[in-house]
């Protein structure tokens, strides 16, 4: 720079701020882009044009949904004096819920280590350890809890070492289903009426969370869960599964039974497919919950009556499944395009009636573990 400028720089009178253009709203933390997700419009192939379901995109936060909870079970922590300043973060988590917490570690100033098991996506792994975050992968299955099971025996082992770390527990924190406050009262913004509401359920937190916000607005919503084939939480027996991010081989007490309709199980190939053709035809995708709530939605949007507002959660974007849902060779290795689902889903009158492989619906919800609900059944559009 010439000394006539810097004399010029030097000289001149300070410009008020403001005066050449608005303070810019740019956010000072990267916990602050959490929220406030767009919401898409979804019919065709779904549904036939103008009986579509509207999506709330959550892949829209830095991590996906659990950006939500893990902010909100960390803040809550360190208020109750549960984490102190510095100590670390230890949980069990399939990817998701890593991320988030690997935002409020750097949010918060704590280190976060990881437990997850061989299924976590190579991306994944490199993204946590980018992001400051240390992965501890168990390497066997629990006999009778699989791998969840088994990530959480390890997390007790590594609390006991690491004196005054902190586990959120996700499975059973109530601070997990209290943290999807916002993300109701964003739909309700967003959709002005919401009839049935269609989420995926792994963990329980944001399927309770946002039904029980939207129905001190909307008394009479339905609440349609979406499980997986192989997924012990509804009743099914727990079985291997291919899909990531819903089910569960342990029953979370965070899953509110009572506050459900309805549940329905999607098998891989037909999550595939529904993740496949959101990208094809609406540019929006994300993984293996994403495709299961969509082929759901899309039910819910032509068995109910013209005008129905259905509402559905796609918890995250496409990335991590780049080299699984969205790769041909690994699909094709995983028989995954062997066939095409059907569009409407069996139906069984009981949740244990059989083990099911494929769409399946039941009517009946009940906690198999029989233990007491504080959300209790409203009745809704689907009564």
């Amino acid at each position: 720079m010439t000394s006539s400028l810097l004399d010029h720089l030097h000289s001149a009178t300070p410009t008020p701020a403001g005066a050449l253009a608005p303070v810019p709203h740019s956010a000072r933390r990267p916990a602050q882009l959490v929220g406030r997700t767009p919401v898409l419009w979804i019919d065709e192939p779904f549904a036939p044009a103008g009986l579509g379901f509207h999506a709330k995109l959550e892949g829209a936060n830095p991590g996906g949904i659990k950006d939500r909870s893990a902010l909100h079970m960390i803040r809550e922590a360190r208020r109750r004096g549960d984490l102190t300043p510095g100590a670390g973060i230890v949980e069990s988590s399939s990817g998701t819920l890593g991320l988030g917490l690997a935002l409020a570690g750097q949010t918060y100033g704590h280190p976060v280590t990881i437990v997850s098991d061989p299924g976590l996506e190579p991306a994944v792994v490199r993204l946590l350890t980018a992001f400051g975050a240390t992965v501890d992968q168990v390497r066997e299955p629990h006999p009778q809890g699989g791998w969840q099971q088994a990530r959480r025996d390890r997390v007790t082992e590594l609390l006991k070492t690491a004196t005054g770390s902190y586990c959120p527990d996700q499975y059973e924190n109530p601070d997990n289903v209290s943290a999807y406050a916002p993300l109701a009262t964003e739909l309700i913004a967003q959709l002005g009426r919401i009839d049935v509401l269609v989420a995926a359920v792994g963990t329980g937190g944001h399927s309770a969370g946002v039904s029980r916000v939207l129905r001190e607005t909307f008394p009479g919503m339905a609440l349609i869960g979406v499980d997986a084939t192989g997924s012990a939480i509804f009743g099914q027996p727990a079985g291997p599964r291919l899909m990531r991010g819903l089910g569960s081989s342990i029953h979370p007490a965070n899953v509110a039974y009572g506050a459900f309709d309805q549940v329905h199980w999607v098998a891989p190939h037909e999550a595939v497919w529904a993740c496949r053709q959101l990208a094809r035809r609406h540019y929006a995708c994300g993984g293996w919950s994403v495709g299961a709530v969509a082929l759901v939605a899309g039910w819910a949007a032509r068995a109910f009556p013209p005008g129905t507002r259905v509402a559905a959660i796609f918890p995250d974007g496409p990335h991590r499944y780049l080299d699984t849902v969205y790769n041909d060779t690994w699909c094709g290795e995983h028989r995954l395009f062997d066939r095409a689902p059907a569009m409407e889903p069996d139906e069984i009158a009981e949740p244990d009636a059989y083990e099911i492989t494929s769409w399946t619906r039941c009517d009946t919800v009940r906690d198999p573990l029989g233990r007491p609900q504080s959300v209790q059944h409203v009745e809704g559009v689907l009564r």
